[in-house]
């Protein structure tokens, strides 16, 4: 049995039926936003935890291209390091 039935299955046994039609209305009122004292709980963030947590990176952003590595050519490598 879900929470639900059990609740209303204890609303029944504890109120009369006026007192849950008084209930009914009082819900309904909040569910069309006519109580603005009185939120539904929004369970979005329960959902989403890390919605809107912005931070700000410690490293600026690169502002200029970096520099190209340099073209290595296996034949001037050789000869440097293996003179002949």
């Amino acid at each position: 049995m879900k929470k639900i039935d059990r609740f209303i299955i204890w609303i029944c046994s504890k109120f009369t039926r006026s007192d849950i039609e008084r209930i009914i209305h009082g819900l309904s009122d909040i569910l069309a936003n006519r109580n603005p004292d009185v939120k539904p709980k929004d369970d979005f963030k329960e959902k989403h935890p890390n919605y809107r947590n912005f931070f700000v990176d410690p490293e600026p952003p690169i502002t200029a291209p970096p520099k190209p590595a340099p073209r290595l050519n296996w034949r001037h490598i050789f000869k440097k390091n293996f003179i002949l």
